[in-house]
């Protein structure tokens, strides 16, 4: 791993949970540690990366430090509005970069921003990939494959059309 992908690793599971998405400790020492790996550095991230199973409960704790250390903090934004198409954008740059399932993520775009946000319209094309990947079974004519590539290429689209601030 090099070490602007460990950092993409730390800011993904700063995102996560900045979304409320549960992150085990034992992902938070794992990112320590590939990123002490990969010469990353951060004073206490020789502390995170070393952390024992018996000392788990200290991961959160010093994965702030190291977060802070390395500048990688994240705030969602207050505006609900905000908050739910930055979380569209953030799914949808990890379908596009392969590190999200786009079945899973075209189902949480879904459920966690398009149906809060009312289904606006940018979001459809993924709405309708998540609804039709919901609905598939094996005597479909159309291909699993096929449809997880339509997500992928909806999510690009969403991100190509720009940031989240832009859906305002």
């Amino acid at each position: 791993m090099t070490r602007d992908e460990a950092l993409d690793r730390l800011r993904q599971l700063v995102r996560a949970r900045a979304f409320g998405h549960h992150v085990g400790s034992d992902r938070l020492i794992q990112a320590g540690l590939d990123a002490l790996l990969a010469d990353v550095d951060a004073p206490s991230l020789a502390l995170l990366a070393g952390l024992g199973r018996r000392e788990e409960h200290e991961a959160r704790e010093l994965f702030d430090h190291v977060v802070d250390e390395l500048g990688l903090g994240f705030e969602v934004p207050a505006d609900p509005v905000a908050a739910r198409w930055a979380l569209a954008h953030w799914l949808a740059a990890q379908i596009v970069d392969g590190s999200l399932d786009p079945a899973t993520g075209a189902n949480l775009i879904w459920v966690e921003a398009a149906s809060e946000l009312g289904y606006p319209d940018r979001l459809q094309p993924i709405v309708h990939c998540a609804s039709e990947l919901d609905d598939w079974n094996t005597d479909w004519s159309t291909p699993l494959e096929q449809l997880k590539e339509e997500v992928v290429v909806a999510a690009r689209a969403l991100i190509e059309s720009g940031g989240p601030e832009s859906a305002l």
